[in-house]
């Protein structure tokens, strides 16, 4: 696979430990991604594909292998290595990381090599590939969270926060991303919300959804409370009380995590809590509530109907056909 793409000096940094050449830094790849996405990705997401990128290239580095471009046996065997304890959605991930920095380079992706398709099939027959569901925060447990939470200026903060993101339906990177300025009350009460960029709207095009009143008066307590009157809507509280900047999207897991432990939820419940519970319990509570995939595919923001099937798939079975026919036969 030609270099040709690659200025010398940066394919040194890449290439792994060669003849005479210096070995790669763990992050190099990571570095180079973002210099050669210029723009074309979201920060979120280069900065999910640098972690990937990290990890691939250490390994490489233990190993005296190239990670850029990298050998069809080399990326197969991080594979083999990495699906020996970790889910087959996250070994998928890695994958998918390398070969984009693979495409953003110039290079061929290790992903058209059939070493490397079998590599993952070998990990779909071993392990399966379902994901494990990430727990919803529907109302009920919206609610209870929301109760659960203390006085303190933080709990102000943390009610807003898990209110926002469940009537939006927001994204970890969306809610921490939100500013002052984006939110626009009503004359009723209700309010609604503009975000600016997205994971599915990465020309920054943005979309205005819709906050109701009593997430309206949770979101303006913390403002008064914070005292944040622009900029970072959401911001990092210390110990002491003071509010400085901008959350970092690894925090949001943590801050549901935590209301949920407060309100007595189990260890078993809290471990799968996510980021992006709010958006999935949202989800959940449109499908129990009869409302039709359509709708709930504009309200999340979805371009495929199969992540909204997956987040609600217990409850769709109870409406599919069999479990139709068996009310229409009233049987007992």
């Amino acid at each position: 696979m030609s270099g040709h793409n690659l200025p010398d000096t940066v394919r040194s940094q890449v290439g792994g430990r060669r003849s005479g050449q210096p070995e790669a830094a763990p992050d190099s790849l990571g570095e180079r991604l973002e210099a050669v996405a210029d723009g074309t990705l979201s920060a979120n997401t280069v900065r999910a594909l640098k972690a990937d990128l990290e990890r691939f290239a250490a390994w490489c580095a233990e190993r005296d292998l190239r990670p850029l471009p990298a050998d069809a046996d080399t990326v197969a065997a991080y594979v083999d290595a990495m699906s020996g304890d970790r889910a087959p959605a996250t070994v998928r991930r890695h994958v998918s990381s390398i070969a984009a920095v693979h495409r953003a380079a110039g290079e061929r992706s290790p992903l058209e090599d059939a070493e490397v398709r079998r590599a993952l099939s070998r990990m779909r027959r071993r392990k399966g590939s379902r994901q494990a569901q990430v727990e919803g925060l529907t109302w009920a447990l919206r609610r209870r969270l929301i109760e659960a939470a203390g006085d303190g200026l933080i709990d102000v903060r943390n009610r807003a926060i898990l209110a926002v993101a469940y009537d939006a339906m927001l994204r970890r990177s969306e809610l921490v991303a939100l500013e002052v300025v984006d939110v626009k009350v009503d004359r009723g009460g209700s309010a609604s919300l503009l975000v600016r960029r997205a994971k599915t709207d990465p020309e920054g095009g943005g979309a205005v959804l819709y906050l109701h009143g009593d997430t309206v008066r949770m979101l303006k307590e913390w403002l008064a409370e914070s005292g944040v009157r622009e900029g970072p809507l959401f911001r990092s509280v210390r110990k002491d009380g003071s509010v400085v900047g901008a959350l970092h999207p690894g925090q949001v897991a943590r801050i549901y995590k935590g209301m949920a432990r407060r309100a007595g939820l189990s260890a078993k419940v809290v471990d799968r809590l996510s980021g992006h519970s709010p958006r999935v319990g949202a989800a959940q509570d449109m499908i129990a509530s009869g409302i039709e995939l359509p709708a709930i595919m504009q309200a999340g923001r979805w371009r495929s109907v199969r992540m909204v099937q997956r987040y609600g798939e217990r409850l769709l079975a109870k409406r599919n056909g069999a479990a139709r026919l068996a009310r229409l036969q009233k049987r007992r």
